[in-house]
């Protein structure tokens, strides 16, 4: 699979850098199985002129997935998808979901929610099966 193309899409416009898009979709193909144990990751290289940014955005974006482990390197080889138990995944998922949560329900309760306001809201979208709400 070496050489293969990683198909990100990333966007100048976007709130998030250039480097979070990176590392969040990556991470996300990563958890979701859509990239299996072993894939071999584009070149730093090759992936930054495949999406048109540096070098560096590259570098710092895998450096930053295999201090997550979910990536690895092998010298002179390149980067390879961690093997994960489907445990593991859901285990990561979780976590980066609550502290999502997190960031959100604090910006909620300085935007004046209570509680139960918040609650609800939740509720609501989980409820309507609505990400996008």
């Amino acid at each position: 699979m070496r050489g293969s193309i990683l198909l990100l899409h990333i966007s100048q416009q976007s709130s998030e850098t250039l480097q979070e898009q990176i590392i969040g979709q990556v991470r996300a193909r990563i958890l979701s199985g859509d990239l299996p144990a072993d894939y071999s990751l584009p070149s730093i290289r090759a992936l930054a002129k495949d999406l048109r940014v540096s070098v560096i955005t590259v570098q710092r974006a895998y450096d930053h997935l295999l201090n997550e482990e979910l990536i690895y390197s092998r010298r002179g080889k390149g980067f390879f998808v961690t093997s994960l138990e489907q445990n593991d995944k859901s285990a990561l998922a979780q976590q980066r979901f609550a502290q999502q949560l997190r960031c959100t329900i604090e910006t909620a309760t300085r935007d004046g929610l209570s509680r139960a306001e918040i609650q609800k809201v939740f509720n609501e979208i989980l409820q309507s099966g609505d990400s996008n709400a």
